[in-house]
């Protein structure tokens, strides 16, 4: 390869350099076989052998691409395929002289190459749902740190979604090849690590196994489709999945002792009675299903995932039926429910109660919280106005819906106004617009959406506050028949 272009590329996901690089090699017509990419610190790639370095090429003329050729380039490259660079290379080539190359499935480089870039999207899906933060104390300050194994060279590429879904947390996530770190403003990289750099656990693992055990629900394990979406190799990770065999030994037994209990009903004639699975409780709350909501109520309570609750009075959870048909989401406390530490127990609640009679729901069947659980003000003079939450409070208080609604699983869950509507939904959702009508939720639920009955009492003219009162009625009513049609 006397006379090769040696590209040397700053790391193994370096997809600026390799743009460039390619963009100067196509446009002077350099062939695959004549370049030789180079990564630091690695191996070189199939047509890396030694190479003289030939002079840069000279420009040639300019060309555009597909955008679908940037998205599937930039998922390409950070594939651990060796070849990678070289593929894209050869496809770009084809490009130029055919801008609809890639429209061309039956093509083996276009099919490897959207094989590749599948692999890595599916590596970025398990670093997503397998991370595992871990508390740890460090110089006076918390830090929540993290061990991974990708497959793929993928850390960069996705840091992005740590950083939005963990915005207010300090946290590393380590690596073999690289760590990152956020310390709330500023993401920065590492060098890469070992599995012994990485906590084993922390105290709140512990609580996490209690709910953990009270919610599982061993109907719906695939073991053969769970070992395919989790490998083995994340378990160590997971502080969850050594609960897993005894969990389903345990409900194996239960389901036997209950066919035997079935069996010997029948045999004596005696009426049948449908054994009740532990986590379905009494409208009060019972069981497991009630320890498990007692055990995230109490972690609730101490917690720091934002500033918030830095000047909240307390932590204001959810309260309710634990086996609600409706879950009503608000906003986050008032004044007066940061005092009392209950939901809607204010102005707002009041007016809330009275609608919810005149719409025929019983409030005790339900399950009422909040989107964000602090407080947040600000205060004039004696007073504590009320400051609406940003999109970092929102996320960072995310987690702890998704874990009542996991725990309750209602058949219907209602957005009361713009911040609970954008938590559930995970993006902005126009009132006016979706109000009144059922939308599915990202997990599959269903959700609907009305305003917050603050939003009442904000309005100054009479004859307004009596029409949107009408419709916010109107609205409660369509969501019982809805809940009610649902449980029928």
């Amino acid at each position: 390869m006397i006379g090769a272009h040696r590209v040397a590329l700053a790391a193994p996901d370096d997809f600026d350099g390799w743009r460039d690089a390619a963009r100067a090699l196509a446009e002077a017509g350099v062939p695959p076989t004549a370049i030789v990419w180079d990564v630091a610190g690695a191996e070189p790639d199939l047509f890396g052998a030694p190479a003289e370095a030939a002079p840069p090429p000279a420009g040639g003329a300019s060309f555009a691409v597909p955008r679908d050729f940037i998205a599937l380039a930039k998922a390409a490259i950070c594939h651990s395929d060796a070849e990678r660079f070289a593929l894209l290379y050869a496809l770009l080539l084809k490009l130029r002289s055919n801008r609809r190359a890639l429209e061309d499935r039956a093509d083996p480089l276009v099919d490897r190459l959207e094989r590749l870039a599948k692999e890595v999207r599916r590596d970025a899906h398990k670093m997503h749902a397998f991370v595992r933060f871990r508390e740890v104390e460090a110089d006076g300050e918390t830090r929540f740190v993290a061990w991974f194994e990708p497959d793929h060279h993928i850390v960069r590429r996705e840091a992005g979604f740590f950083v939005r879904r963990f915005a207010n947390m300090r946290w590393s996530i380590l690596t073999p090849e690289v760590s990152i770190h956020w310390d709330g403003a500023t993401l920065s990289e590492g060098p890469g690590a070992t599995r012994r750099d990485a906590p084993d656990g922390d105290p709140v693992e512990e609580t996490w196994k209690t709910y953990y055990a009270s919610i599982f629900n061993p109907a719906r394990v695939k073991v053969k489709a769970m070992l395919k979406e989790m490998p083995k190799k994340y378990w160590a990770n997971m502080p969850e999945t050594a609960l897993v065999p005894s969990l389903l030994a345990g409900a194996q037994a239960r389901e036997a002792a209950m066919i035997a209990t079935s069996r010997s009903q029948e045999e004596s004639a005696m009426p049948r009675r449908t054994p009740t699975p532990d986590r379905v409780p009494s409208p009060g709350g019972g069981g497991n299903l009630a320890a498990a909501w007692a055990a995230l109520k109490q972690d609730a309570l101490g917690c720091t995932r934002c500033h918030l609750y830095k000047c909240a009075t307390q932590t204001v959870f959810g309260e309710g039926a634990l086996d609600a048909r409706i879950l009503f989401v608000g906003e986050q406390p008032g004044d007066q429910e940061d005092l009392a530490g209950r939901p809607f127990v204010g102005p707002a609640g009041e007016v809330f109660n009275a609608a919810l009679e005149e719409a025929g729901i019983d409030r005790s069947a339900t399950y009422v919280t909040n989107a964000v659980k602090h407080f947040k003000f600000v205060q004039r003079g004696k007073r504590r106005i009320h400051q609406s939450p940003d999109a970092g409070e929102i996320s960072a208080c995310r987690w702890w819906i998704e874990q009542e609604r996991e725990l309750i699983r209602p058949p219907l869950t209602v957005a009361l106004g713009a911040t609970a509507a954008r938590s559930l939904f995970g993006k902005i959702m126009a009132i006016g617009k979706n109000r009144g009508v059922p939308h599915s939720l990202p997990d599959g639920g269903e959700g609907w959406i009305t305003v917050h009955p603050s939003f009442l009492l904000r309005l100054p003219d009479e004859a307004a506050r009596r029409d949107e009162r009408r419709k916010f009625v109107d609205d409660l009513k369509r969501i019982r028949e809805r809940a009610e049609a649902l449980a029928a």
